[in-house]
């Protein structure tokens, strides 16, 4: 586990930002990799062996799970925003145009150049 959260930081310090990329990730692949070769050599004891079975069937309903719940954060506060949004009272004022330019009126027509 320290192994693939040492290299999830610093895949994230080579793409620059502070934050563990997919440390748990690396973590279940080495332990994956060293299990078969564990059991390949017959040094792991049946114990272990179900142990590292147990944890590499959790893991995908896990991130199934995680990215599930960040889905639906999403989705909650996206319909939430029309309604938040009558909460506040009163719109706010129109934004000034670029540029420092008066609006054109409503009813003036646009030049085309040529």
């Amino acid at each position: 586990m320290l192994v693939g959260a040492f290299i999830g930081e610093l895949i994230g310090l080579l793409i620059g930002i502070d934050a563990n990329v997919g440390g748990v990730g690396i973590s279940m692949l080495l332990l994956i990799l060293v299990a078969a070769k564990g059991q390949a050599s017959g040094r792991i004891r049946p114990i272990s062996a179900t142990g590292i079975t147990f944890w590499s069937g959790i893991y995908i309903p896990v991130v199934g799970a995680t990215v599930l719940a960040g889905v639906l954060a999403v989705v909650v506060s996206c319909a939430l925003v029309p309604l938040l949004s009558r909460i506040g009272g009163e719109p706010p004022p129109p934004l000034e145009p670029v540029g420092g330019q008066p609006p054109l009126p409503k009813d003036a027509s646009v030049e085309q150049g040529g």
